[in-house]
């Protein structure tokens, strides 16, 4: 123990000693000053009471100011504490037990305060992780029941003709059941790619990789590939391109993956012999992009719905996946770009809209 402490005149007990010793000193020399005085004895009494009435008074004062005070703020700011309320401090200074009380209180309720705010961080991060763990195992039961339903038809299909072949002795037939077996396999190969692409893309897992680069060339490079000398080809292409480079800033292969669902789409669903149109146009530094086929409209109430997994409209023979247009709206979603659909004169149009940049 430090020898400071011994000495120090400014603890309570000390601080209490000193006011007795003091009023008894002056108590006594008060009552002897008293008998002095040129009065009779009666009146010097009263005097020497009156005096120690006035000490009294004095000492009570001094007593709440320095002891009685301070212990109700202490008892304050204990009550406080005891209801984990730190939002007060304790204002009770001074060199005594009770400001060194009050500092260790302060100490106390900060330490504290962290102490809580670092256990409510940590359940704000586990009732995250718990969210988190509850919505990948939906995101599982999701695609696991998609995958049960969609693997339902062509597991069917594979099997009967897998139990054709076997009986089958003609070789012409053989080939036939061979080619439809292979058919629904590359069917259930693309559509467990594609669903497993989208709900990487929905959970978060894939990251997008914004680049710069041209997109009037990128976009004829993909249309060329889609549409021309395809040997069924049974549309009337048209095209309105801009004549000079427009440069977009977003995931080249991403964007690539959304043209070509959108053309490949719009392929599908275009009537024999109709128009299938791409339009690129730029204003105000946004480039617009749409591709429109004609054929059957996709019912009114209908059109918001085109962007879910495994959409089929029953009026179209789309025979995809029904994942390309949600794999379109999920990456377009995740760069924040405007996108749609709507009906116009004996077809259907589908756009988006990305910023253009120098």
């Amino acid at each position: 123990m430090k020898i400071s402490n011994h000495i120090n005149v400014f603890t309570i007990r000390k601080k209490i000693l000193l006011a007795s010793k003091l009023m008894g000193i002056i108590l006594v020399v008060s009552y002897v000053f008293s008998t002095r005085l040129p009065f009779s004895e009666d009146v010097s009494l009263a005097l020497w009471l009156a005096f120690v009435v006035a000490l009294i008074c004095g000492i009570d004062l001094w007593m709440a100011r320095f002891i009685s005070d301070p212990v109700s703020r202490l008892n304050d700011a204990a009550r406080r504490m005891a209801n984990l309320d730190f939002s007060k401090l304790c204002k009770v200074t001074g060199r005594d037990e009770f400001g060194e009380l009050s500092h260790s209180l302060n100490v106390m309720a900060e330490s504290l305060q962290e102490a809580f705010s670092k256990l409510e961080d940590a359940n704000r991060k586990l009732e995250q992780d718990v969210e988190q763990k509850k919505r990948l195992l939906a995101e599982r039961k999701e695609l696991v029941d998609n995958l049960s339903h969609e693997m339902k038809t062509p597991l069917g299909i594979i099997r009967a003709y897998a139990e054709g072949l076997q009986d089958e002795t003609d070789e012409s037939k053989r080939q036939s059941y061979n080619q439809v077996i292979i058919a629904e396999t590359e069917r259930m190969s693309s559509l467990i790619t594609s669903l497993l692409d989208l709900s990487a893309l929905e959970s978060g897992v894939t990251q997008l990789y914004p680049e710069r680069f041209e997109f009037v060339e990128f976009l004829e490079t993909i249309a060329g590939r889609l549409l021309i000398d395809t040997p069924d080809a049974d549309f009337e292409l048209q095209y309105e391109l801009p004549e000079h480079p427009v440069y977009v800033n977003t995931d080249k292969s991403r964007m690539e993956q959304v043209l070509n669902n959108l053309i490949v789409n719009a392929k599908r669903n275009v009537q024999p012999g109709g128009v299938l149109k791409l339009s690129l146009k730029e204003h105000d530094n946004i480039m617009e992009f749409s591709v429109y086929n004609q054929g059957t409209p996709v019912p009114q109430e209908n059109l918001s719905k085109i962007w879910e997994k495994f959409y089929r409209d029953k009026n179209t023979n789309y025979k995809g996946s029904g994942l390309g247009l949600a794999i379109v709206a999920q990456i377009l979603s995740m760069q924040h770009l405007a996108y749609g659909a709507a009906n116009q004169s004996e077809g259907v149009i589908f756009y988006f809209s990305i910023p253009t940049v120098i």
